[in-house]
């Protein structure tokens, strides 16, 4: 573990395009060289997201809001039961590409589901953390000026069957999994967070500093 610190910012319950607001103004504050490195953390309301790679005829009944995003990739769900994290870094600055980001992601949630027990892992050439085929958890990332932002979505007691309304990443719904599907044990988003903090920061090596953020107290702008 290093001396160096990285915030994470646990934001609780989130309507998407509140915390998706909140994201985008932190990313340009690191772009243009104010701010500090953090990690937004949150649990979603129903939503579906549709990344660059998005084409008409993955999207099949969808069943709450849709948001056309920055990031990359298809079509996925945020909901209830997932955790979504959002590495707002200045890549450089860790010695990171976005391929490396993605590794490093990945290897942190691997970590933290083996907590739990559960044995996940890569598959060649897809993106993601996947359990015997089954993909238990997503990543979507863009890049401004150097700064990375959207993220991982990690599905915990994730409803699956929002996954129905969609191909997500161009994949068959029942593609998805779950820690709960997989193991049938139910952990908090919450706790669940602060493990993945952990993972990520001795990844870094950095001192992972989680704080509760309500997110009305950080907006940098009014709505």
């Amino acid at each position: 573990m290093g001396t160096r610190e990285l915030r994470f910012w646990w934001l609780g319950r989130t309507e998407y395009s509140e915390a998706h607001r909140l994201m985008l103004e932190l990313v340009q504050e690191r772009v243009s060289g104010a701010g500090d490195d953090v990690v937004l953390m949150t649990e979603h309301d129903h939503v579906y997201t549709l990344g660059r790679n998005s084409r008409p005829e993955h999207l099949l009944w969808p069943q709450h809001p849709v948001h056309h995003v920055e990031r990359a990739g298809g079509p996925t769900y945020h909901g209830p039961g997932q955790l979504v994290a959002y590495p707002i870094i200045r890549l450089e600055d860790w010695g990171l590409g976005p391929r490396e980001l993605v590794n490093v992601l990945e290897e942190a949630a691997i970590r933290a589901l083996r907590r739990y027990g559960l044995n996940a892992g890569r598959v060649e050439g897809k993106p993601g953390v996947w359990v015997s085929g089954r993909k238990v958890a997503s990543i979507g990332l863009s890049i401004k000026g150097g700064v990375s932002f959207h993220g991982i979505a990690v599905n915990l007691t994730t409803d699956l069957s929002k996954f129905n309304a969609i191909m997500p990443c161009g994949m068959p719904s029942d593609a998805m999994t779950s820690l709960h599907r997989e193991l049938g044990i139910e952990v908090g988003v919450r706790e669940f967070a602060e493990a993945f903090a952990r993972e990520l920061g001795d990844i870094l090596s950095a001192i992972p500093v989680f704080l509760e953020v309500q997110l009305d107290s950080v907006r940098r702008s009014p709505f």
